[in-house]
C-alpha cells in the first residue's frame, strides 16, 4: 500500500537563495544523479514566483503589513515536500498525478487558516525518479497585537509551536488527502535520528571490529588424526573415533562455520562503514564546492549588480548630456532662424526689393538652397541618393 507523504524543512533567510535555484531549476549542474534534465521541461508551476524568494518574501512582507522581528537566526519560510511512491503515481496516470499535486495545494491554502497569498511557490518535478511537489510558503500565523487588533505575523516557532505540530500535520492531510478520493495509508512519522559516520562508528566500536578482523583466524588447525596412533587396537580406535573424535570434529566443524558467517557479517559491517566514510568525504567535498560556488555567485551577482548601476549611472549621465547639448542647439537654430528672417526683412526695406516670399522664392530656385534647414537636409540626401 503506498502511504500519503508530507514532509516539512525550515529555512532562514540564507536559505532561501540555494532553495530557489534548486525549485525552479535556475542550476546548470546538480549533485542530485536522480535528475534527469532532458525532462526538466515536464516541470510545472501551481504558484509560480515573480521575483526570488527572498524578494517574493519582502513583498509579500511588505503588501500585507506582516508583523513579527526577524533576525538572521529566524526560520522565516517553510518547505512542503509533498509526494508519495512511484508505483503509486504510475497507476493513477498522468492526470490523476496533477490533481493529486493540486488538491495537496489546497490543503496547504486551508491548513491552519495560512490562505494562499503566503505561498511563494507551489513547484512540482517530474525529472526525477517519482513526482513530488516543493511547496514554499511564510509560517504566518493569524493573532492580535497588545491593543486586541488583528495582526498577521511571521512567527515559524508559533506555527509548529505544538509538540505532535508534525503527526497533527500529517494526521490532517492525510484525511484530506483520502477524503478527495486517493486511496493511500497514512505518512509514517519517524523520530530517528541520522548519526554521522563518526557517531556510528564509536557506538559499532569500529576500529577495534576492524584489528579483530585482521587478527582472527577462521581456518580450523592441523591435528594429527586418530588412525595416525599405530599402536591403538581397531577395537580401541574405532570407539574413541566413533564417541569422541567423531562428536567433537562435528562441533569443531559447526563452530567454524557460524565463525565464517560471524567474520563475513563483520567484514560486511567494515566495508559499509569505510564506504560511508568515503561517501561521507565525498559529501562534505560536495558540500564546501556548493559553498564556494554560491559565494562565487554571489560576488559575480555583487558584481552583476554595482556593474549594472555603474552603467545606469554612466547611461544617465550621458543622456543628460545629449539632452542639454540638443536643447542648446535647438536654441542655435531657432535663432539663427529668426536672425535670418530678420536679415531678409532688413534686405528688402533697405534696398526697396520686392516682397520678402518672392525674395525668398528667388533665392531657392537659381541657388538650389532652402532657407528650412529641414527641407535643406531633406533635399541633400535626396541628393547624395541621386548620385549613388
Amino acid at each position: 500500500m503506498s502511504y500519503a507523504i508530507i514532509r516539512n524543512e525550515k529555512y532562514k533567510r540564507e536559505n532561501l537563495k540555494g532553495i530557489y535555484r534548486h525549485n525552479e531549476r535556475r542550476n546548470k549542474n546538480y549533485s542530485n544523479k536522480n535528475i534527469d534534465k532532458s525532462k526538466s521541461h515536464l516541470n510545472y508551476s501551481i504558484k509560480e514566483p515573480t521575483y526570488s524568494y527572498e524578494k517574493e518574501f519582502d513583498k509579500i512582507r511588505e503588501k500585507y503589513n506582516l508583523k513579527g522581528q526577524v533576525k538572521t537566526v529566524s526560520n522565516i519560510v517553510c518547505e512542503y515536500i509533498i509526494t508519495s511512491d512511484k508505483e503509486f503515481f504510475e497507476s493513477i496516470g498522468e492526470k490523476e498525478t496533477k490533481r493529486y499535486f493540486e488538491t495537496a495545494y489546497k490543503f496547504v491554502c486551508e491548513y491552519k487558516n495560512l490562505g494562499e497569498q503566503y505561498i511563494l511557490s507551489a513547484k512540482v518535478h517530474l525529472d526525477e525518479e517519482t513526482p513530488h511537489l516543493h511547496l514554499a510558503f511564510i509560517p504566518v500565523i493569524h493573532t492580535t497585537d497588545k491593543k486586541g487588533n488583528a495582526i498577521d505575523k511571521i512567527a515559524c516557532s508559533e506555527f509548529w509551536k505544538a509538540k505532535d505540530s508534525y503527526i497533527q500535520l500529517q494526521n490532517a492531510f492525510y484525511s484530506y488527502i483520502t477524503k478527495n478520493g486517493f486511496d493511500l495509508e497514512r505518512g509514517k512519522s519517524s523520530s530517528r535520528k541520522h548519526l554521522s559516520v563518526k557517531d556510528y562508528k564509536e557506538i559499532t566500536n569500529y576500529e577495534k571490529s576492524k584489528q579483530t578482523l585482521k587478527d582472527i583466524n577462521i581456518e580450523l588447525p592441523n591435528v594429527p588424526s586418530i588412525k595416525d596412533f599405530g599402536k591403538l587396537t581397531a577395537k580401541r580406535d574405532e570407539k574413541i573415533q566413533k564417541e569422541i573424535i567423531e562428536p567433537k570434529d562435528k562441533i569443531i566443524d559447526m563452530l567454524c562455520s557460524d565463525n565464517k558467517k560471524l567474520h563475513q557479517e563483520l567484514e560486511k559491517q567494515i566495508n559499509a562503514i569505510d564506504k560511508a566514510e568515503k561517501l561521507e568525504n565525498e559529501r562534505q567535498s560536495i558540500l564546501q564546492e556548493k559553498l564556494n560556488l554560491e559565494n562565487k555567485c554571489n560576488t559575480l551577482e555583487k558584481d552583476f549588480h554595482n556593474k549594472e548601476i555603474e552603467l545606469k549611472r554612466n547611461f544617465n549621465k550621458k543622456y543628460d548630456e545629449l539632452l542639454s547639448e540638443n536643447i542648446y542647439l535647438n536654441k542655435i537654430i531657432n535663432t539663427f532662424e529668426k536672425t535670418i528672417k530678420k536679415f531678409i526683412s532688413w534686405v528688402c526695406n533697405r534696398f526697396v526689393v520686392s516682397e520678402e516670399d518672392t525674395l525668398i522664392t528667388d533665392f531657392q530656385q537659381e541657388t538650389n538652397t532652402f532657407i528650412n534647414p529641414i527641407k535643406q537636409i531633406e533635399y541633400e540626401k535626396e541628393q547624395e541618393e541621386f548620385e549613388l
